[in-house]
C-alpha cells in the first residue's frame, strides 16, 4: 500500500522544534477537526435536520440558516482547545473572546454558500489564522491586513471533501479520508495556470456593472472572434469555495464586482473572513486577487464585517481586468476598429 501524507504529519514537520509554528499547527489542526465534523453533519441532508431553516437572523445580507449558525458552534467549541484569544465570524457581530492572553485570532466563514444548503449543492467553510496584538480590544485587532495571515484554508463539502491550505510556505489539497477520520494530500504545491479560458461570475447581475465588469465579460463572450482571440465558458455555483477549488485544480478567474445595486458598491464578499484568506491561497498557489485596483492582501479593513469587489485567479486574467479599471475607456472599447483592445491597437 502506498504511503500517504497526512495534514497532521505536514504540520508537525512544519513547526518541528518552532513554538510559534506549532500554535499556528494546532490552531489548523483544531479547525480541521471542526470541518470533519461539519462535513459529517452535512452528509446526512434533511436526515439530520432543518439545516436550511431561516434562523430569523441576517448574516450579512443572506437569511442566517441553522447550518450557518450551528457550523459556528462547533468551530467555537474546537479553538478552545486551540491558542486563540478570540474568534471573529460572519455569524457574529463582534469578536468572541476565548483563551484570554493567547497569541492568535481566528476569522471564519462557518458555511459558505448557504443558499445552496437545500438545494443539495457544493458548501463551505473558509478561515484565517492571525496574529494577537496585545493591548487592543478583539474589534481593533482584527483590522489587520492580509498580509499578516499566518495561515489560511477552506474547506469544500461536495461529493467528497477537500481542505485547500497554506502557511505561507505555497498551497496544499487535502482529502477527507473519512474512514480513518483524516486528512490526506492530495495535491502538493499547487499552481494555477496563469492563463485561463474559464471565468466565473453571476451574469444576471450584467446590468448593474460597470464598464470595465462588462467590457470584460463582451470581450469573453466574444470568444475568437473578439479581441481575446480565444472561447471561454462561463461558470457559476454561488459558491466561492467550490468556485476556488475549480480555479486551483485547473485555472480560472472569478469575479464578483461591485455595482449599482444598493448594498452591493463594494461587492457582496467581506474582506476579512473570506476574501483575506481566498487571496492569500489564491497568491500562495501563483495566483493574484484584486479588488479591481488594489491587491486584495495590502487592504487596511475599516470595519470587521467590510465588504470588497474581489477578482482573483490566473493571474494573466486579474492583471488584464486591472489594467480595464485603470485605463480610460467607454463605448469605442467595443468597436473592433477602432477600440484600444481592437483590431488597430498597438
Amino acid at each position: 500500500m502506498p504511503s500517504v501524507t497526512t495534514l497532521e504529519d505536514t504540520l508537525a514537520r512544519w513547526s518541528r522544534n518552532d513554538p510559534a509554528r506549532s500554535r499556528v499547527a494546532m490552531t489548523v489542526a483544531r479547525m480541521a477537526e471542526a470541518c470533519t465534523e461539519i462535513a459529517r453533519i452535512i452528509s446526512q441532508g434533511p436526515l439530520g435536520g432543518t439545516f436550511g431553516a431561516a434562523t430569523g437572523k441576517k448574516s450579512g445580507v443572506d437569511p442566517q440558516k441553522m447550518l450557518d449558525l450551528l457550523a459556528n458552534e462547533r468551530i467555537a467549541e474546537s479553538l478552545k482547545n486551540a491558542p486563540v484569544a478570540a474568534l471573529f465570524s460572519e455569524e457574529l457581530d463582534v469578536p468572541e473572546p476565548l483563551t484570554s492572553g493567547a497569541p492568535l485570532l481566528v476569522a471564519v466563514d462557518p458555511i459558505d454558500g448557504s443558499s445552496n444548503i437545500d438545494a443539495n449543492l457544493t458548501i463551505g467553510t473558509i478561515f484565517s489564522i492571525l496574529p494577537a496584538i496585545e493591548g487592543l480590544s478583539p474589534a481593533v485587532q482584527f483590522l489587520q491586513p492580509g498580509t499578516r495571515q499566518l495561515a489560511a484554508g477552506f474547506a469544500v463539502y461536495g461529493p467528497y471533501t477537500t481542505l485547500a491550505l497554506t502557511v505561507g510556505e505555497g498551497t496544499q489539497i487535502y482529502t477527507l479520508d473519512q474512514p480513518a477520520n483524516r486528512f490526506v494530500m492530495t495535491d502538493r504545491d499547487v499552481a494555477i495556470p496563469i492563463a485561463t479560458h474559464e471565468y466565473s461570475i453571476n451574469g444576471s447581475n450584467y446590468r448593474h456593472w460597470d464598464d470595465a465588469a462588462r467590457t470584460y465579460v463582451d470581450d469573453c463572450l466574444r470568444g475568437r472572434d473578439g479581441p481575446r482571440g480565444k472561447d471561454f465558458n462561463m461558470r457559476w455555483t454561488a459558491t466561492p469555495v467550490a468556485e476556488f477549488y475549480r480555479i486551483l485544480s485547473r485555472g480560472g478567474i472569478f469575479l464578483y464586482p461591485g455595482d449599482l445595486r444598493d448594498g452591493y458598491a463594494l461587492g457582496r464578499l467581506r474582506l476579512i473572513y473570506e476574501a483575506n484568506p481566498i487571496a492569500f491561497i489564491v497568491e500562495q498557489a501563483g495566483g493574484a486577487a484584486s479588488n479591481g485596483l488594489t491587491r486584495i492582501l495590502d487592504i487596511v479593513p475599516a470595519t470587521l464585517h467590510q465588504h470588497v469587489p474581489l477578482i482573483a485567479g490566473s493571474r494573466a486574467e486579474v492583471e488584464y481586468l486591472v489594467r480595464l479599471n485603470r485605463e480610460p475607456h467607454g463605448q469605442a472599447e467595443r468597436s473592433p476598429l477602432f477600440g484600444r483592445r481592437g483590431l488597430f491597437r498597438t
